[in-house]
């Protein structure tokens, strides 16, 4: 099983309809949003997503004239209960494993998808499945 999955980052400048001319590419290339999130950066910022067709996003968006990037994140499925993200945290901090961002969101009511990216994805993978966490290579 896959125990990374890509992200697509896209460098915009921090303006108004820059998200939306982002999406409609992907709108026009049939490409759906698993997960995404916004980090701001005075007149720029970075856009950050998991997709269903990453391949395809990333090549439209290239020809779009959009800088992107395709970066290897851990996606982390847990009980959508108190806790989730803090045994993870802790499993890593405990290692010496730092966490350089996070986000998630919830799906199918009962659980959470969690995505990280971290210094060290291979320690981050072994500490993660000691600990019964489950990986997914592919986005419910």
């Amino acid at each position: 099983m896959e125990k990374t999955i890509k992200q697509v980052s896209v460098f915009v400048e921090n303006k108004p309809g820059r998200l939306a001319s982002v999406t409609e590419v992907l709108y026009k290339t049939g490409v759906n949003l698993r997960a995404f999130t916004i980090a701001e950066a005075g007149d720029f910022g970075i856009i950050r997503m998991v997709v269903d067709k990453t391949e395809e996003a990333y090549k439209a968006l290239k020809d779009a004239g959009f800088t992107v990037t395709l970066t290897d994140v851990l996606g982390v499925v847990v009980k959508d209960e108190p806790g989730g993200l803090y045994k993870i945290a802790k499993a890593l901090g405990d290692e010496n494993i730092n966490i350089e961002y996070v986000y998630a969101f919830t799906f199918g009511g009962d659980r959470a998808l969690i995505i990280l990216r971290v210094d060290n994805m291979e320690k981050a993978v072994e500490v993660l499945e000691r600990e019964g966490v489950l990986f997914k290579g592919e986005i419910p």
